[in-house]
């Protein structure tokens, strides 16, 4: 019913910028809730950014100031604009989207496949 495909990710140099995309498609009504979670290896999944549907915003602290969450409706798609790059923010980033469908009468969380983010000299 609903596929989010997540692109952007790749190798950075320290300091450097990397914009991360969520795009969402098929039969996809609304899109409520969406947070970008990183893991890296040895660790926990871990929360990175929200947004509400109103576009209210969060982030951890680890990236606070440095990270940028954002949606574009029209597209059906979220991004992640990462400033700052530190080694530390090498993770797998997934997105996990809030979407409405006809199927149902409320929204189901949804996961992309991830995008590897390598913050390296």
């Amino acid at each position: 019913q609903v596929q989010l495909v997540e692109s952007g990710g790749g190798l950075v140099q320290p300091g450097g910028s990397l914009r991360l995309s969520c795009a969402a498609s098929g039969r996809v009504v609304s899109i409520n809730a969406v947070a970008w979670y990183r893991q890296a290896p040895g660790k926990q999944r871990e929360l990175v950014a929200d947004i509400t549907s109103g576009g209210s915003t969060s982030y951890a602290d680890s990236v606070k100031g440095r990270f940028t969450i954002s949606r574009d409706n029209a597209k059906n798609t979220v991004y992640l604009q990462m400033n700052s790059l530190k080694p530390e923010d090498t993770a797998v980033y997934y997105c996990n989207a809030q979407i409405k469908t006809r199927s149902y009468t409320y929204s189901r969380g949804y996961w992309g496949q991830g995008t590897q983010v390598t913050v390296s000299s």
